[in-house]
């Protein structure tokens, strides 16, 4: 299972990465129903109607996370918002293959509790190394997340070597 937070899942929507990623998914793809709610039930942007979609197609599962006790320590311990938590929940509590989560507290409960994870970018290098994008649409495509993420410019560079170099 792959378990994805909202700020990832927004991110390759507005990437317009989602599709891409979910045709490719070698797992089931899930979310906990904080994370649905954080990105669908306020918003009717084009990003929140994509995940609203792949909701309604069944290519993303909504799981509930019954376990408030362990979401409840997990944002105490590594300051996190409920949703982040209760996608680091469900990726324990499932023992998913890998989260998807461009949080830094997220990334760092990973890489505490020994979860494979992955980020925006991530899956956009991943997805060019494929040969599911080519050079110039990976570019642009970091681009978008490059506006709409929280990204150091090492990073963004780092990647955009990456997306260059693959041939």
């Amino acid at each position: 299972m792959i378990v994805f937070d909202a700020s990832t899942l927004i991110l390759i929507a507005k990437a317009e990465l989602l599709d891409l990623f979910l045709g490719g998914a070698s797992a089931p793809v899930a979310i906990p129903a904080e994370v649905e709610r954080e990105c669908c039930a306020s918003k009717k942007t084009l990003d929140a109607m994509m995940i609203q979609k792949a909701l309604d197609e069944s290519r993303i599962k909504t799981l509930a996370v019954k376990d408030r006790r362990l979401v409840a320590r997990l944002q105490s311990d590594f300051t996190m918002g409920r949703g982040e938590a209760e996608a680091v929940a469900l990726a324990l509590i499932e023992k998913a293959q890998l989260l998807g989560t461009d949080d830094k507290n997220g990334i760092n409960a990973c890489k505490l509790l020994g979860i494979a994870f992955t980020t925006a970018i991530g899956i956009l290098v991943r997805s060019r190394e494929k040969g599911l994008l080519g050079r110039s649409e990976a570019v642009q495509k970091l681009a978008s997340l490059t506006k709409h993420g929280r990204y150091k410019d090492s990073i963004i560079e780092d990647a955009r070597r990456r997306l260059e170099a693959t041939a």
